[in-house]
């Protein structure tokens, strides 16, 4: 190994898409959707012009699906969360302890944004959530009322019937 190879910084794994989609349950079609709604920026190509993906690629993918299946959020919804998502760690990564206090303020500032951004998704999708539990425990209780009130009446119509 010469000096000059062991500095070198190692080349990040790469993966095309059909290896993506496998390790992440999606189809290659959702790839590419994903890839033109904006939720994956756009991969490096080969030569030929197929899609690389990276490690970070898979884990955006995952928090995608993780979001749209577990959650329910809608694509528009998950954009918004990704953007912030990213904009934190743009943040995060350009980080120096030697900024000036107002830049450090101003910084502070945008990831308080970005945060209040993804917070208002959530508390939208959770205040539908809480409307949706009302409504459906106001139904859940009109036919519990309801099978009380037939329940009643067979019983009253049984006595009926053997008196």
């Amino acid at each position: 190994m010469t000096a000059e190879s062991a500095d070198a910084a190692p080349r990040p794994q790469r993966y095309q898409i059909g290896e993506v989609a496998e390790r992440t349950g999606v189809t290659q079609r959702t790839l590419r959707f994903y890839e033109e709604k904006g939720l994956l920026d756009p991969p490096e190509r080969m030569d030929g012009g197929f899609r690389l993906y990276s490690d970070e690629d898979i884990n955006r993918v995952t928090y995608v699906r993780q979001l749209q299946q577990f959650l329910g959020f809608t694509l528009s919804e998950i954009k918004e969360m990704v953007e912030a998502e990213e904009e934190l760690k743009q943040i995060a990564a350009t980080r120096r302890p030697d900024f000036e206090l107002p830049e450090r303020l101003q910084r502070v500032s945008t990831a308080i944004a970005a945060l209040a951004r993804q917070l208002e998704v959530v508390d939208h999708k959770v205040s539908n959530l809480s409307t949706m539990k009302e409504e459906l425990g106001a139904k859940m209780t009109r036919m519990a009322t309801r099978r009380a009130d037939l329940i009643k009446q067979i019983e009253e119509m049984k006595a009926g019937v053997q008196a």
